[in-house]
């Protein structure tokens, strides 16, 4: 088991906006280094920025690859958001499901202690006068924990 809470960039159109995503997982060992993993990110968009709050929550599962002081694990990824976004002509809040890919390595460097960098693509927008057909980027980096069962 893993948690954390990680800082970087949403992009949602032509605005880029700080994210602050506290992040849960778990993974089993399918053989000696590959990996099963079923995570969710939750992103909050503070109300600091122009434009608003905003939520996004992605659940993930992924398959990848462990060693003693890390992973690297990739998959498809469905999030949920209501978040501040512009588009070409128009701001706005835009809401809804989407679809998308996720990657994530954990490398620990201090026995269960360690860095977690994210990144999510999810294709938003539908038929959203704010954001026609468009893709959210998600990026964020910052500490994580780790909880082992032997």
């Amino acid at each position: 088991m893993s948690a954390g809470i990680n800082f970087g960039w949403l992009q949602a159109g032509t605005a880029t906006r700080l994210a602050v995503s506290p992040h849960a997982g778990i993974s089993w060992r399918i053989k000696s280094d590959l990996l099963f993993s079923l995570r969710d990110l939750f992103s909050v968009v503070p109300p600091i920025q122009i434009g608003g709050a905003g939520v996004y929550n992605s659940t993930i599962v992924a398959l990848g690859y462990g060693w003693d002081n890390g992973d690297l694990s990739a998959g498809p990824s469905i999030a949920i958001y209501f978040m501040p976004a512009c588009g070409r002509t128009m701001c706005g809040h835009v809401a809804g499901m989407a679809a998308g890919a996720h990657a994530q390595t954990n490398a620990y460097v201090a026995g269960p202690l360690g860095v977690s960098v994210s990144a999510n693509v999810d294709w938003v927008g539908g038929s959203s006068l704010v954001l026609p057909g468009y893709v959210s980027v998600l990026v964020v980096a910052g500490p994580v924990l780790r909880w082992s069962v032997k």
